[in-house]
């Protein structure tokens, strides 16, 4: 007759804490137990196991002690424990990553080839979690060398903020980009200018984002594109949201607002200069 096993102490671990939880045997060989606490710590994580295995199988093969290491190892990049979790959860192929082999590269050229401070390090990691699974020599570096030679060096090098651009293929999402600003008129310097201004310009859709707004800015606003070279952010805001709605209750008003006046400001701020611009325009008119 087979002995029915108790279930687990449930964990209970501080967030900082590396060491494996107290229910833990390293002696213990009984695999059934050993996959059981291995999803149990997965839980703790906030990590959903059922996820995890669908997305890497391999995980199911793979020891205790392999995924306290690799927990130990981003808590020692600076990365809180909540972080940690999340970006294993995002990304369950970390859960079968050999540090040396696919981790430790890519810590390197982030710290020795792009520069990011140390101290940034958990703030690039945290925003761009999938740069920890991309491919070194395939993906980062070319990426990396290309960014640098179209002018994000010096002052305006990669940071922390910008990170997320090294995932990004040259081929299919940053050349079409700068091609399409190129096509709208501007020259390369220009294009440059813009970009580095605004970073986001290179992370947003051509087709569902890009093209609706000049769209919108030179068919219904009648804008000009030398607004949008100088203020190149219009394209990080809604334009249902945002662009839309302060426009068109512009319009109503019969006022008129440089780009980033209009849509730089909160709401709160966008109603009071409304106001104030009312208020004016009633003065104006009682003088006359």
């Amino acid at each position: 007759m087979m002995t029915r096993l108790q279930p687990p102490i449930p964990l209970n671990l501080p967030k900082t804490s590396v060491q494996p939880p107290s229910h833990i045997s390293a002696s213990t060989n009984d695999a059934g137990l050993l996959f059981r606490q291995k999803i149990l710590h997965l839980q703790a994580l906030n990590v959903n196991p059922q996820k995890a295995l669908h997305q890497n199988p391999n995980f199911r093969c793979t020891p205790l002690s392999s995924l306290l290491s690799l927990e130990h190892y981003l808590l020692s990049l600076g990365l809180s424990r909540p972080a940690v979790g999340r970006i294993l959860d995002m990304h369950p192929k970390l859960l079968t990553a050999d540090i040396p082999r696919d981790l430790e590269p890519i810590i390197d050229f982030l710290l020795e080839e792009v520069l990011i401070p140390s101290n940034d390090l958990p703030k690039s990691l945290t925003r761009c979690p999938r740069i920890l699974v991309s491919d070194l020599k395939t993906q980062l570096r070319p990426t990396f060398k290309f960014l640098v030679e179209f002018g994000f060096k010096g002052s305006h090098k990669i940071n922390c903020q910008t990170t997320v651009l090294l995932v990004s293929s040259v081929e299919r999402t940053l050349k079409p980009k700068i091609d399409f600003l190129k096509n709208l008129g501007f020259s390369d310097e220009e294009v440059e200018r813009m970009v580095i201004r605004s970073p986001g310009l290179l992370t947003f859709s051509v087709e569902n984002n890009l093209v609706p707004k000049v769209d919108f800015f030179i068919l219904e606003m009648k804008g000009d594109l030398d607004e949008l070279k100088k203020f190149p952010q219009y394209f990080s805001f809604s334009l249902e949201r945002k662009i839309k709605p302060r426009y068109r209750i512009l319009v109503d008003h019969g006022f008129k607002l440089p780009l980033a006046q209009m849509l730089r400001v909160s709401d709160g701020e966008f109603n009071a200069r409304l106001i104030e611009m009312r208020l004016k325009l009633a003065e104006r008119s009682s003088l006359l």
